[in-house]
């Protein structure tokens, strides 16, 4: 029986040490300005994901993945001495594609914008294709009525 609210805890717990770790530091100087995004753990508890965000350059990012790569069984031990579960689930680093959908998020709004300007300047200067007044005014009754 899968237990979501204990594996949210366990989550949560597994990403403050894994934090706390990489804020303490790692002797490894690939290693870069990484921050822990998020993490997810299956339910039967045996696998976490990290996901990651790295700040800096693509050869920056990939250095920091080979990083966390290398230093996965020191993390996992360090999450073993701090959880208390009988097994200590297997990590696995995942960059997180946060900052990269933010971007293209961003270039979308900002076409969207540019594309809302010049229909509002094209309906500024746009004439009726008709009359003003479409609709069907009722008739004025005749004096000989």
């Amino acid at each position: 029986m899968v237990d979501h609210g204990r594996a949210l805890k366990l989550a949560d717990r597994i990403k403050e040490v894994v934090a706390k770790r990489l804020d303490k530091g790692i002797r490894d100087p690939r290693l870069g300005f990484v921050t822990i995004t998020d993490v997810r753990v299956t339910g039967d508890l045996q696998h976490a994901s990290i996901f990651y965000t790295v700040y800096g350059s693509d050869e920056e990012r990939a250095d920091s993945a080979a990083a966390l790569k290398a230093a996965t069984g020191m993390l996992r031990t360090e999450v073993g001495r701090n959880i208390t579960t009988r097994l200590t689930p297997s990590l696995e680093f995942i960059a997180d594609a946060v900052p990269e959908n933010a971007a293209a998020i961003e270039s979308l709004l900002a076409e969207a914008q540019q594309r809302d300007k010049a229909a509002q300047e094209l309906a500024s200067s746009a004439a009726y294709a008709g009359d003003a007044d479409p609709y069907v005014k009722p008739r004025e009754l005749d004096d000989e009525e």
